[in-house]
């Protein structure tokens, strides 16, 4: 069996994207080169690691151990590259760190640019993703450090608190259901809403719970952060679910209410988690500690 780093890294990226075309991209391959080391890794065992379709590729359950493992070694090779670069002048170490929305445009931007300021020789890799879906990568192991709604399970995992996130409904002034009462998530559904990029995290888990209603969305614009959001709420575009906090940084427009949502998923915390913070490498620690103070 002859793998190497960046075979694997390739392999991960395949599944993760579902083809091969993609997952060549990410790895900053030529499509030849990495069917090439594909093709390499499945001769070097003498099994099929993924089965081919129109669609894609998913793994055989070879390709599925595989997957498991190549992500232990990945992290483990990481954390010693991490670990090392202290001693190594001008060796970079990298965190990766997944989060939902409200954390990554709210809360996280100022502070990591201290944390970077002060750590000269780190990179971080950040990524947006849906709570649920940041849990599960942890667990495997895709990742160091989520940031994720306290609504999800987070068995299995370490967690801190972070912040307090509520979300809010916000109304264009004259709006039917701007009228001093309450509304709930599934009136709401019956109006024009604006929304954010499709494939962010918040607009995921908004149209999770709308399904769950047996309805969806009416979505007439989508904006891709919340403050082009509340600029159309506040020109009369349609109503939207947004974080309190990005309200909040805003000076307040009397072109539209703010009021807050009944459902129990709305009044949520923001959880640091991780695997084990004690056995992070040293730089995912240290950031861990500046993130939760």
């Amino acid at each position: 069996m002859h793998f190497d780093l960046i075979d694997l890294r390739l392999y991960l990226n395949i599944l993760d994207t579902g083809n091969i075309t993609a997952g060549a991209a990410n790895s900053h391959l030529s499509l030849a080169a990495a069917s090439a080391r594909v093709r390499a890794m499945e001769a070097s065992l003498g099994i099929a690691l993924l089965e081919r379709g129109r669609r894609g590729v998913t793994p055989t359950p070879a390709g599925k151990a595989l997957a498991q493992h190549a992500r232990v070694l990945l992290q483990h090779a990481e954390h010693l590259q991490q670990d090392l670069s202290e001693y190594a002048k001008g060796v970079k170490g990298r965190v990766r760190l997944l989060c939902n929305t409200s954390a990554m445009t709210e809360y996280l931007p100022e502070l990591l640019a201290s944390f970077l300021k002060a750590h000269a020789n780190l990179d971080i890799d950040q990524q947006e993703l849906p709570s649920a879906r940041i849990t599960h990568a942890l667990r495997q192991g895709a990742a160091d450090l989520g940031i994720v709604s306290d609504a999800v399970d987070t068995s299995g995992l370490q967690t801190w608190p972070f912040r307090d996130d509520p979300l809010v409904l916000i109304l264009p002034a004259g709006h039917p259901l701007a009228d001093g009462r309450t509304p709930s998530f599934s009136e709401t559904l019956g109006h024009d809403y604006v929304g954010l990029n499709a494939s962010s995290a918040l607009a995921i888990h908004l149209e999770e719970q709308a399904l769950h209603l047996g309805s969806r969305m009416q979505i007439r614009i989508r904006a891709d952060g919340f403050d082009g959001v509340i600029r159309m709420v506040a020109h009369g575009a349609g109503i939207a679910i947004v974080p309190n906090a990005a309200i909040e940084r805003r000076t307040r427009e009397p072109a539209f209410h703010c009021v807050p949502l009944q459902e129990a998923w709305a009044h949520r915390a923001l959880l640091l988690c991780a695997r084990n913070f004690e056995r992070l490498p040293a730089y995912a620690k240290a950031m861990a500690r500046h993130l939760a103070e």
